[in-house]
């Protein structure tokens, strides 16, 4: 027995014919990957996020690093907890950028290790269930707007600052000696709480006079400088997120609440510690890949009746349509099309005018009457129910042709 090749029709492509449909697409989007990339590399060269002190984005804290540098403090940074704890001592201004991401495990060996160190530790908007755990005594109210605020206090510092941008989370606490400046609505949105000899921890409620694009308005400087410059050691502690102590303690993170400090300290949590320049260029990628799916995308409109280029042959379309009929499981579809054309063929035959072709009241009697012996219910055949199965469509078409023959014979 012989086998022969079954032909390719026009609904089959090969793969030479599929690389040569989507290489302009997969070379553009390959293109806006790597463009992309470069950019973002580009754009987060020398920048490592906000608040950080080695950052020049506006964002970033490298010009009150710089300024402090200057007046001879040395300034080093952390990014796990051991070695916040381990540099934490009398001549140290500890400086915690992100308190709310810790874990309470972290807050609470932070806590430890500060608490009888005599040195500044500076929280910046730390918010809800960190607070008393960091600063146990206050206790942090809704955030407020950030704005030009005096300081209405007696806090040396804060009086040779005078105006400042302050805002964010409010502070409020009962201990004695505390020292509560730039109040909003009564609250202090800078609260300095003293420890054990001549050691304090000084809470903020936002970060924004540590930016660098905000340094050089009102007292920002002033206030900057004197709050972290009072002792001749800073270390700059950025949670990271691949720090061990993360992981000891218990699985949770964050701080014990729902998420509400992070959101009104400013925190992102993790998009808060990726650099803006990936940021953006994620966003760029994202961007371009939209436009490129609606370049490409099926337009919606009516059906345009266009020349083919070539011409297919009728075997090709009939099976191509065939196959997609079957693809969708579509048998209603396909024996409708197989009995509107047989009406179409017939009608002309028994003298029925192309607009009663649909029409089972004179179509049915005029095939009828030409028909030497009717066999069967005409009307189930010609518009009956669609088949239930493949088998019955097969029989249909058969019942069709024979029909039809009879008809051009009789």
């Amino acid at each position: 027995m012989t086998t022969t090749a079954v032909p390719a029709t026009s609904a089959s492509r090969t793969p030479h014919q599929i690389w040569q449909r989507t290489r302009g697409l997969l070379l553009a989007v390959l293109i806006l990957v790597i463009a992309g990339l470069a950019l973002a590399a580009l754009r987060s060269g020398g920048q490592h996020g906000r608040l950080d002190p080695r950052s020049p984005d506006p964002y970033g804290s490298r010009a009150v690093a710089e300024l402090l540098k200057a007046r001879g403090i040395s300034v080093d940074v952390a990014t796990t907890l051991d070695e916040a704890a381990g540099a934490a001592g009398p001549d140290t201004t500890l400086l915690v950028a992100g308190p709310n991401v810790l874990t309470p495990y972290q807050q609470q060996r932070l806590r430890m290790a500060t608490a009888g160190a005599l040195g500044r530790t500076v929280l910046i908007a730390p918010g809800g269930a960190s607070v008393p755990r960091l600063a146990p005594g206050a206790h942090s109210a809704a955030s407020g707007p950030v704005t030009a605020r005096p300081p209405r206090c007696d806090l040396p510092a804060a009086r040779a600052a005078g105006t400042a941008d302050m805002g964010g989370i409010r502070y409020a606490t009962d201990a004695h000696r505390a020292t509560a400046c730039y109040p909003d609505s009564g609250l202090a949105t800078l609260l300095v709480m003293p420890e054990q000899g001549a050691g304090d921890t000084v809470l903020l409620g936002s970060p924004d006079i540590f930016y660098n694009d905000r340094l050089d308005q009102q007292g920002n400087a002033s206030l900057a400088l004197q709050l972290l410059g009072s002792r001749p050691h800073l270390v700059w502690y950025l949670p990271s997120l691949d720090d061990p102590s993360a992981t000891e303690g218990g699985t949770g993170t964050g701080n014990g609440n729902d998420g509400s400090d992070e959101e009104a300290s400013g925190e992102s949590g993790f998009i808060g510690l990726i650099p803006s320049g990936w940021l953006w260029g994620t966003l760029q990628l994202a961007l371009a890949a939209a436009l490129a799916a609606i370049w490409r995308a099926r337009r919606l409109g009516p059906l345009v009746t266009e020349h083919l280029p070539v011409a297919i042959r009728a075997s090709e379309s009939t099976e191509g349509r065939a196959r997609l009929y079957r693809k969708a499981d579509a048998r209603d579809r396909a024996a409708a099309t197989l009995r509107s054309a047989t009406r179409a063929r017939i009608s002309p035959l028994v003298g029925v005018s192309p607009r009663d072709t649909d029409s089972p009241e004179v179509l049915l009697p005029a095939v009828a009457a030409r028909l030497r012996t009717p066999d069967g219910d005409l009307g189930a055949l010609l518009f009956g129910p669609a088949p239930a199965d493949d088998t019955a469509l097969i029989l249909l078409t058969g019942q069709l042709d024979a029909l039809e023959r009879e008809v051009r014979t009789s």
